[in-house]
C-alpha cells in the first residue's frame, strides 16, 4: 500500500542569525511515513521541529534535502490546489481580529475545490454545514470569529479543514483552548472521522497522554531530529522521555483503556 504522505530523509535549515553568531534551527535526516487510516502523532519538547514539520507536510516549506511524498508523488511538483484538497491543517488559532463569520470562514475551506469560482456552489454550502454540525459549532454559523472564545474558535478552524473533505489531517495542538468537555468530544470526533471515513491524521501535540490515547504510532523528536518512532508503548518509555525532556517521569497503564499515562515527577523540597 502506498503511504499516503512519507518524508524521505528531509533536511531543512532556516538562515543563521548573524547578531548572536548562532546558526538557524535545523531538520535533521527525517524519515517516517503515514499509512492510509492511520493516528500518527508527533511529540517533542519546545523547539524540537514539530512546527517546521508541519510546514513542510503542507508545502508552506521545501526540503533543501530529500523528498515529501504525498500519496508517492513529490509534493514539490503538485499544483498548490492539489496539496490543499488533500491536506488539511489545523493550526491552533486564527489570527486576532478575522473580521467573518463562522460561515464564511468554514466555507473557505472549499476554495481548493474550486479556486477560480467567485461564488460557493450549493455542494460547498452542505459540505460546510456538515462539518459544522460535526463540530458542533453549526448554531455560531452567523457569529464573527472574533467574538468567541479560544475554545469555540478552535472547533470552528477543526470545521473549515473538514469541509476541506481532505484525505490527510494535520492538527497542531487540537485540544490546546479547549475544555475537559471539549477535549473529550474533540478525541471522539477524531476517532469518528478516522474509523467511519478512513481519515488519514497527523497529531501534533504537547499532551503526550492524549498522544497515547489516539495514536495509532508516535515519533518523538528533538533538536529537530527523529529520536524514537514505532508504537505507542515503545516510544513512551520512563528513560526516553526523562532524556528528551529532562525531568524525571513515571509511566503507567491506564486502568480502563490499558494505554500508557505519563506523569512528571514534581520535586519535593
Amino acid at each position: 500500500m502506498t503511504p499516503l504522505v512519507e518524508l524521505r530523509h528531509v533536511e531543512f535549515a532556516y538562515p543563521a542569525r548573524p547578531r548572536d553568531g548562532r546558526g538557524g534551527f535545523a531538520i535533521r535526516d527525517l524519515s517516517f511515513a503515514v499509512e492510509p487510516g492511520e493516528v500518527f502523532g508527533v511529540i517533542g519538547p519546545n523547539a524540537s521541529g514539530k512546527t517546521t514539520l508541519i510546514r513542510l507536510l503542507s508545502r508552506v516549506l521545501a526540503p533543501a534535502r530529500g523528498e515529501v511524498l504525498l500519496e508517492g508523488r513529490p509534493i514539490g511538483t503538485l499544483p498548490r490546489a492539489a496539496v490543499a484538497t488533500a491536506i488539511a491543517v489545523v493550526p491552533q488559532d486564527v489570527p486576532a481580529g478575522f473580521p467573518y463569520t463562522v460561515e464564511e470562514l468554514v466555507l473557505m475551506g472549499r476554495f481548493p475545490h474550486g479556486p477560480r469560482r467567485l461564488f460557493e456552489s450549493a455542494a460547498d454550502v452542505e459540505e460546510a454545514r456538515r462539518a459544522m454540525a460535526a463540530t458542533g459549532v453549526g448554531d455560531l454559523a452567523r457569529e464573527r470569529i472574533d467574538r468567541l472564545s479560544g475554545g469555540e474558535r478552535q472547533r470552528v478552524v477543526l470545521a473549515r479543514a473538514l469541509a476541506q473533505r481532505p484525505r490527510l489531517l494535520v492538527l497542531d495542538e487540537p485540544t490546546a483552548h479547549l475544555d475537559l468537555r471539549y477535549q473529550a468530544e474533540c478525541v471522539g470526533l477524531l476517532r469518528r472521522l478516522n474509523r467511519a471515513d478512513g481519515l488519514g491524521i497527523v497529531l501534533v501535540s504537547h499532551d503526550l497522554n492524549m498522544a497515547a490515547e489516539v495514536c495509532d504510532r508516535l515519533l518523538l523528536m528533538a533538536d529537530g531530529a527523529s529520536v524514537r518512532i514505532g508504537a505507542v508503548e515503545a516510544v513512551l518509555d520512563e528513560p526516553t522521555l526523562e532524556r528528551v525532556y529532562g525531568c524525571p517521569v513515571a509511566v503507567e497503564k491506564h486502568p480502563t483503556t490499558n494505554r500508557p499515562t505519563i506523569h512528571p515527577i514534581w520535586p519535593t523540597h
